[in-house]
């Protein structure tokens, strides 16, 4: 592991110790095989004149929670150093006290809860204070022998200190070990089971000693030859079996989750080992990670619903066993499973909290091979694992349940999403909390959504490969489908029956008609384990009320709504929702060329300003009025309803 530090980037912050943190706090946080989202701490100790004019010694911490990868002056909390210095001398503090006391130290209210690792901060006396879950320590300790392997390797050039409760009782037990230590002989703190603490009177200093002691646990396990023992193996894939584990997880969790599968030859070969069923489930690396990943995964062998059921059941069994009976449970679902011969699946609401597990899960596998290797795989007791996933402070970190956002955590797959109602439909959905795909031949779709969550597949949607290619693209990146909004479409140029050529009307029936029949089966299989699924075709005002010249559309769209009332009625028993929107004069979609509006409003005798609200309402029909209907019918709104055929039209005599 090398320094990252940079004499140029760096000598734009020398003269301000809080930015020269923020500086080596990027540079440590950006390392993820040392801190992993959100874990690991910094501070930095600086004097500050207040408001009376009295020069005051205040602690910069990093606020719990917050990521130092991409921390800025707002994420650390200002603490006054006096009040903490006074804090370690107590004989017990429980941690409602020790935030309150934190929190009544600090000088600016506005900043986050300080670390709960703020006392020990103080107490080390030094500027510079660096906090960092290394990988290749905490996989050491994380052993039979961790505690020799520790000294074997630093000698006595650092303090180890025991598992103990972070927080007060670890500032505690460290305020002890030190009381006599010479600081100038020591270059870390080693917390078994835990991580490193490194210090420093200069910003570059203590970041470098972090970097020299993860290095030297690195060089020890070359040495060992453990990295040969990380097993690999190539996937077998098996999407339709990814959307029911889905499936079953969000059950458990009483919500809509996002499947991320790791198929990787790390994945796989960690998944394939005869006994994963014992390694796997012992416990977290570093308890930092129980808040997210929960304490183990669920194995998954032939019977998923079995065992993620069974799962949920030793969970329960967990809490009993070591709650005071004044906590509540959690939801019972796993965070993240492994799947022999597949790779494993990380779980969450979203796919930033799916990543963040996936990320955690990947450094998982690699350190309990490790761990094997050099003597044993041993994380901590169920018990400390149970306090710190129950610990108020440490699920206050989690970010709080987006209650609003109906559709959080659903997959949707839009058509014809690059423009009109179906990027309109797009942007809705996702606005309500889904991960959508949008599919569309024009190639813009790859630029208009290309964020994770919002992915743009460049699809011809007559063509069955093509079709088959982004589905599986889309049950792969994010577990299954929740939402069809089958919307892709054209409208011809106006002719008469007479007048109609071969090649008008079957490419529209094509286009407007049998790829919605193609796309529809083959996304019914993964449909089925859906989580409230639901279907919406986009048809026309022309299925209740035609107008002559438009034969080809008119038609394909009233095959096409008969197809979606025989759908409902097909894929009711599966609890498959399939609904209808019949939208008129959306005049800000593709289709409407200004010679084909023209035309129109000519044949009507009409303006074209005329034309565009010749509705009962006198009103303009845009994109975003359909996407707010589907969305509807994605939603609640619609749950018990199914075969329903709704105009977005502004009222239409014909069709009324």
């Amino acid at each position: 592991m090398n320094s990252l530090w940079n004499d140029n980037d760096a000598k734009a912050f020398i003269d301000d110790p809080i930015q020269l943190r923020i500086y080596t706090s990027w540079l440590l946080g950006r390392n993820t095989e040392l801190v992993l989202h959100g874990g690991g701490n910094t501070s930095v100790k600086v004097k500050k004149k207040n408001i009376f004019g009295d020069i005051e010694k205040i602690l910069y911490v990093k606020g719990s929670g917050v990521d130092l990868s991409s921390i800025e002056p707002a994420g650390f909390a200002s603490v006054k150093l006096e009040v903490l210095e006074k804090m370690v001398l107590l004989e017990k503090l429980d941690d409602v006290d020790l935030l309150r006391l934190q929190r009544t130290a600090m000088t600016d209210s506005d900043s986050p809860n300080p670390s709960i690792e703020a006392i020990l901060h103080a107490i080390i006396p030094f500027k510079y204070v660096d906090h960092t879950h290394a990988d290749s320590v905490v996989t050491i300790t994380n052993n039979e022998k961790g505690k020799a392997l520790i000294r074997e390797i630093y000698k006595d050039r650092v303090l180890i200190v025991p598992y103990v409760k972070p927080g007060f009782i670890l500032s505690k037990k460290v305020y002890e070990l030190t009381q006599n230590l010479d600081w100038s002989k020591v270059e870390g703190i080693i917390l078994l089971n835990h991580g490193v603490f490194t210090f420093a009177d200069d910003a570059r200093t203590s970041y470098e000693k972090m970097i020299h002691i993860a290095s030297m646990a690195d060089n020890y396990l070359k040495k060992q030859g453990v990295f040969n023992s990380i097993a690999k193996a190539e996937p077998i894939e098996n999407l339709l079996s990814l959307a029911r584990i889905r499936h079953q997880i969000s059950v458990a969790k009483r919500d809509a989750m996002i499947a991320r599968l790791d198929q990787s030859p790390e994945a796989c070969g960690f998944a394939n080992l005869s006994d994963v069923d014992s390694i796997a489930t012992r416990g977290p690396v570093t308890l930092d990670h129980v808040i997210r990943t929960k304490p183990v995964p669920v194995i998954l062998k032939n019977d998923i619903e079995k065992d993620i059921a069974n799962y949920s059941s030793k969970y329960k069994k967990y809490f009993d066993q070591n709650t005071d009976g004044n906590l509540t449970c959690l939801d019972k679902a796993p965070r993240w499973a492994i799947w022999p011969e597949h790779g494993s699946i990380s779980f969450g609401q979203n796919l930033k909290e799916a990543g963040i597990v996936a990320d955690i899960a990947s450094h998982t596998m690699r350190a309990i091979q490790l761990g094997e290797t050099i003597g044993g795989w041993k994380p901590l007791p169920e018990k400390d694992i149970f306090h710190m996933e129950y610990r108020a402070l440490q699920q206050a970190k989690l970010p709080k349940k987006e209650s609003s956002l109906e559709l959080q955590g659903k997959i949707a797959l839009i058509t014809g999403a690059a423009g009109g109602i179906g990027r309109a439909c797009a942007e809705a959905l996702y606005e309500q909390g889904a991960v959508i795909a949008g599919l569309d031949i024009n190639p813009e779709i790859s630029e208009i959504f290309n964020q994770q969550d919002r992915a743009g597949l460049i699809c011809n949607v007559t063509d069955d490969k093509n079709v088959q290619e982004a589905i599986e693209f889309i049950v792969r990146s994010y577990g299954g489908i929740d939402i069809l909004i089958t919307n892709a479409g054209i409208f011809p140029a106006s002719q008469s029956i007479e007048q109609m050529d071969a090649e008008t009307w079957n490419q529209s029936m094509e286009i407007n008609l049998s790829s919605h029949q193609k796309l529809l089966k083959t996304c019914i299989p993964y449909l089925k384990h859906g989580i409230d699924p639901a279907v919406i075709f986009i048809a026309s005002k022309n299925v209740p009320a035609p107008g002559p010249g438009a034969s080809a559309y008119s038609v394909a769209k009233a095959g096409l709504t008969q197809l979606a009332r025989i759908a409902a009625m097909e894929l009711a028993v599966f609890g498959i929702r399939v609904n209808i929107v019949h939208p008129d004069a959306v005049f800000d979609t593709g289709i409407w060329a200004p010679e084909i509006l023209e035309s129109r409003a000519k044949h009507y005798g009409l303006t074209v300003a005329e034309y565009k609200t010749k509705n009962l309402l006198k009103t303009r029909v845009t994109s975003k009025d359909v996407a707010a209907m589907v969305c509807a019918m994605a939603g609640r709104v619609f749950a018990k309803t199914t075969g329903a055929q709704v105009p977005v039209d502004g009222g239409n005599e014909r069709v009324i």
